[in-house]
C-alpha cells in the first residue's frame, strides 16, 4: 500500500487514525522482539517500558507467540462470553484459582482494565445493595466513564460530567481518612500501588486498615493490580506484599504479553450476583476470547514456572544502584514498576525525548509532570538494563551541563 515509502504511512496514521495527543512520538514500528522494538529504518530501540506495562515477558517470547499460533488453528471466536466452554480460558481461570488465596476463586475476563474495574463497580454496587463507591484522590483506573468518575483529577473529569454519582474520596495512605468509609459503602477502589500519581506505595499497614474498616462495615475492597500485576513488583500481585486480600481483585495490562485483556476475581458467592435479579448482570462478547486467554496461560505459565518473579527485585536493585545523579531526586515503586523523579517536568521532558533520540524508550507518568516512567519486560537481562542506564546518565549529564 505505501510503496516502500513510510512518509505516506506517517501522513496516514496522522489523518486517518485517531489521536490522543497533537504530539504523538509516531515511531514507525517494523517488527519487535525481547526487549527491542525495531523501527522501519532499521533501528533498534530498547523498551524501557514493555507497552505501558503490558508486555511482561517483552515482545514476541516465544512461548506466548506459539499457545497463540496453536489456537488461532483451532478457533477464534465462537461464542459470547459465558456460554461455551473454551478450553484455554477454563485452564487459565483454573490455574489463575489455584494462585490466589482461597476467596479469590472464580474469574470473570474481559477485555481491558477499564472494563474490569467497571464490571467490579457493578459487581459490589449488586452484591452489597448499596451506591457509595470510594476512591482515592489522584488516582487511575481507567478512562471509561465509571473509571473515570473514580480519578481524582478534577480537569479530566469536567469536560465528560455528569459521571456516576455516589463517589466519594480519600487521600492515599492517610490513615485518618478511612473513618469515611461507614455502612453506606459498597465498596472502596484502591490502586495497590498508585500508578499515574508517580508510583506511589502504601505506607506499613495501610491497607491492612483499609481491609479492617470495610471488614467492620460490611464494605468490599476492590484492588486495581491492572499495572503492578503479574511479578512487576516481585510477587505475583502486589498485594502480597501488604499482606492484605481484596474481596474483589481487579487485573489487565500485562495478562497476555501484549494481546487485550482485563479481568476481575472474586468469591463465588459474590461473583454470583451477577447471574440473576437481572441474568447476565455483565455481558461481554469477546471476553475470555480463546486466542487472548491462550496467551494469557503462556504468560502465567512462563512467570509461575521460572525465576523472572523473584528476579524483578534483583533488577529493581540494580537499577537503583546505576541510577545515582544529583538531577535524579527519588526512584520511587517496586520490582519492575519504578519512577525516576526530577526536580520539574521540564527534565523529565528532556530525560524522555533525548533518551528516544539515543534509541531508548522511555514515557511519562498521567498526573506527575516530574516522573519519567521505567517499566520495561520481566525478561530484560542485567545487560540491558546496564545499557539503558548508562544512556540516561549520558543524558542527565548534557541537561546538567
Amino acid at each position: 500500500m505505501y510503496r516502500g515509502n513510510t512518509e505516506y504511512m506517517k501522513q496516514d496514521f496522522l489523518k486517518y487514525q485517531a489521536q490522543t495527543t497533537t504530539h504523538s512520538l509516531a515511531m514507525q514500528v517494523s517488527h519487535a522482539k525481547g526487549s527491542y522494538i525495531y523501527d522501519t529504518s532499521g533501528q533498534a530501540h530498547l523498551d524501557f517500558v514493555a507497552g505501558v506495562s503490558a508486555c511482561t515477558l517483552g515482545h514476541c517470547h516465544p512461548e506466548v507467540v506459539t499457545a497463540i499460533q496453536k489456537q488461532a488453528e483451532s478457533y477464534l471466536h465462537v461464542m459470547v462470553y459465558g456460554e461455551y466452554v473454551q478450553a484455554p480460558a477454563v485452564a487459565y481461570t483454573k490455574l489463575l484459582a489455584s494462585l490466589l488465596p482461597e476467596s479469590l476463586e472464580v474469574t470473570y475476563l474481559v477485555n481491558s482494565g477499564t472494563e474490569a474495574i467497571e464490571g467490579a463497580l457493578k459487581l459490589a454496587r449488586r452484591f452489597t445493595g448499596r451506591t457509595e463507591i470510594i476512591a482515592a484522590h489522584k488516582a487511575y483506573h481507567g478512562n471509561t466513564m465509571g473509571s473515570l468518575s473514580l480519578m481524582g483529577f478534577e480537569e479530566r473529569k469536567a469536560p465528560f460530567r455528569p459521571l456516576l454519582p455516589d463517589i466519594s474520596f480519600i487521600n492515599f495512605n492517610m490513615e485518618g481518612d478511612i473513618q469515611k468509609i461507614t455502612e453506606q459503602t459498597a465498596a472502596v477502589v484502591l490502586e495497590t500501588i498508585q500508578g499515574g500519581a508517580g508510583f506511589i506505595v502504601p505506607k506499613t499497614e495501610y491497607l491492612q486498615k483499609v481491609r479492617e474498616r470495610c471488614n467492620a462495615v460490611g464494605a468490599l475492597l476492590i484492588l486495581d493490580e491492572i499495572q503492578p500485576g503479574f511479578g512487576r513488583t516481585g510477587a505475583l500481585f502486589a498485594f502480597e506484599h501488604f499482606k492484605c486480600v481484596p474481596d474483589i481483585l481487579v487485573m489487565g495490562k500485562g495478562m497476555a504479553s501484549g494481546l487485550p485483556i482485563g479481568a476481575f476475581t472474586s468469591s463465588k458467592k459474590i461473583m454470583d450476583s451477577l447471574k440473576e435479579n437481572p441474568s447476565l448482570g455483565h455481558i461481554t462478547t469477546f471476553g475470555g476470547n480463546s486466542v487472548v486467554a491462550a496467551a494469557s496461560l503462556a504468560t502465567l505459565k512462563v512467570l509461575t514456572e521460572t525465576n523472572l518473579i523473584p528476579q524483578t527485585l534483583t533488577k529493581e536493585t540494580l537499577f537503583r544502584q546505576l541510577l545515582k545523579h544529583r538531577l535524579i531526586k527519588e526512584i520511587r515503586g517496586k520490582g519492575l514498576l519504578l519512577a525516576l523523579i526530577f526536580e520539574n517536568a521540564e527534565i523529565a521532558n528532556q530525560v524522555v525525548l533525548e533518551c528516544a533520540k539515543s534509541n531508548l524508550i522511555l514515557f511519562w507518568l498521567l498526573f506527575e509532570p516530574k516522573a519519567v516512567r521505567i517499566t520495561p519486560p520481566l525478561t530484560i537481562s542485567e545487560a540491558e538494563i546496564s545499557k539503558g542506564c548508562q544512556i540516561i546518565l549520558k543524558i542527565l549529564e548534557r541537561i546538567s551541563d
